[in-house]
């Protein structure tokens, strides 16, 4: 085995040399046959272990993983997770909320160690027993793709070998092996599909093993043909939502109309409103999905919401919204002089500096100003509209309320609130891409300017929080 997994490590380039590798390590026979292999090849490996509060000898359990780890002169990373409170509270199975545990916690493993990779030992029997547990279930060409030996930074080496190969390599070796009784609780899915309908599948087609191998191939290559084919009707169908600060929601909403993506075939529309729920975090199933598209059928407006209400799908006569729902905190931050200022999770930089008026003729709508240091008030910030603002624009006899020029702008609601609103002590001066105000733009007799410049950065999608830096030039 150990040969073998070498060879189709350095060909498929699963593991790059030099890599970090965080194994999700029960005990069993498959992940301490994934350890000790990684082991053997000179792999970096974090042994992670977690404790799923759900037997009483999963303290014993955690020891011996302990020992066997630093036997090996592997770290040993351990945590705890109350799975069947878990589940409880998230209203689904002890089995969807152990392995939501697991992967959090290996990604919280991962992220302490600095490891680049994840590894995890599912087999070619943990594969074949996912693909029927799908079908029973329901489910496209993604679920009859199994598992994927990649999914971004989690990889599965083993998915070459059978569960008999894994526990064969232990047995051979005298490596100790823990046994978890849920692989044999037949109250569980997996155990039934393990010990019921396989060896029946197995008496009709003894190759049973690599006749679904090759439907989940097929599966996985048609699969990423149609994915491909659903994601150009969606760029074929977008449209450009916020104008000229469209950057500020790329990451949270998607515009369609309604009528060009109504011109794809129904099978390319369903996928596509899938990919684009899951793309901004979420994930729509059959149901949803068919309410949806049984909506645009109609001629009425109306919604569907991902489950947990992070996402929500709307249509109406003209356009298909999809966007995700997030809670923004309202800010208030200094501005930088010389300098610039940037937030990362926002998608935008503001850059400052000083000096004389160029002469240019500011536009309302501009990404870019140029103010009269003499006519402003104070010192200079920036924050997120509220209700009670009001500013002058330029060319405009009295003010206006910043609310009622969002609006005419046509803004999202998730765009006007990651819009800054740059102000002096009297309140609001230039609102980017909608106006400046008359009170505070320079002009050729300006003799000292304050020139902004907003613009768009690309943004990191793993953060939850707001990050601002700033930085002086």
């Amino acid at each position: 085995m150990l040969e073998r997994l070498r060879q189709h490590i350095q060909e498929s380039r699963l593991i790059p040399d030099g890599s970090s590798v965080v194994v999700g390590f029960s005990g069993g026979a498959d992940s301490t046959c994934l350890l000790h292999l990684l082991h053997g090849l000179g792999i970096d490996t974090v042994a992670a272990h977690l404790n799923h509060g759900q037997r009483a000898e999963a303290e014993g359990d955690e020891c011996a993983c302990r020992s066997f780890a630093e036997g090996l002169g592997t770290q040993f990373v351990s945590g705890n997770a109350q799975v069947p409170k878990m589940a409880e509270e998230l209203r689904i199975g002890i089995e969807e909320a152990g392995r939501r545990a697991r992967y959090a916690f290996l990604e919280r493993v991962a992220h302490g160690c600095n490891a680049a990779l994840i590894a995890t030992a599912h087999t070619k029997s943990d594969h074949v027993e996912t693909v029927i547990h799908h079908i029973v279930r329901g489910t496209g060409l993604a679920g009859l793709a199994g598992i994927p030996e990649r999914r971004d930074n989690i990889v599965r080496p083993l998915l070459i070998f059978e569960r008999a190969d894994t526990a064969r390599y232990c047995a051979e070796r005298g490596l100790p092996v823990l046994e978890d009784p849920g692989n044999s609780d037949l109250s569980f899915s997996r155990a039934r599909i393990r010990h019921r309908i396989l060896p029946e599948m197995r008496q009709i087609n003894p190759g049973v093993y690599e006749a679904v191998t090759r439907l989940s191939q097929i599966a996985s290559d048609e699969d990423r043909f149609m994915n491909g084919m659903a994601a150009a009707a969606l760029e074929r169908s977008e449209v450009v939502l916020n104008g000229e600060l469209s950057f500020l929601t790329n990451d949270l909403e998607l515009g369609l109309d309604r009528a060009r993506l109504e011109a794809h075939p129904p099978v390319l529309v369903r996928r596509g409103i899938r990919l684009a729920v899951e793309v901004l975090g979420s994930s729509f199933d059959h149901h949803q999905t068919a309410l949806v598209t049984e909506g645009l059928a109609s001629a009425e407006s109306g919604s569907v919401t991902a489950e947990g209400g992070e996402v929500v799908v709307e249509w109406s006569k003209e356009m298909v919204r999809i966007q995700r729902l997030t809670n923004h905190r309202p800010f208030r931050w200094a501005l930088e002089l010389p300098g610039e200022t940037e937030s990362v999770d926002l998608g935008w930089r503001l850059v400052g500096y000083r000096g004389a008026a160029s002469g240019d003729r500011q536009t309302r709508g501009s990404l870019v100003v140029q103010l009269d240091q003499e006519r402003l008030k104070g010192t200079l910030y920036f924050k997120g509209w509220e209700a009670a603002d009001r500013i002058q624009p330029l060319g405009f006899q009295g003010s206006r309320k910043v609310s009622s020029l969002l609006n005419e702008a046509k803004l999202s609601f998730a765009a006007k609130q990651r819009l800054p609103i740059i102000c002096d002590v009297l309140g609001p001066v230039w609102i980017p891409g909608i106006c400046v105000s008359g009170r505070a733009v320079a002009n050729e007799h300006s003799k000292s300017v304050i020139a902004l410049r907003f613009e768009p950065i690309a943004r990191n999608r793993s953060h939850n929080g707001e990050t601002l830096s700033t930085s002086r030039a």
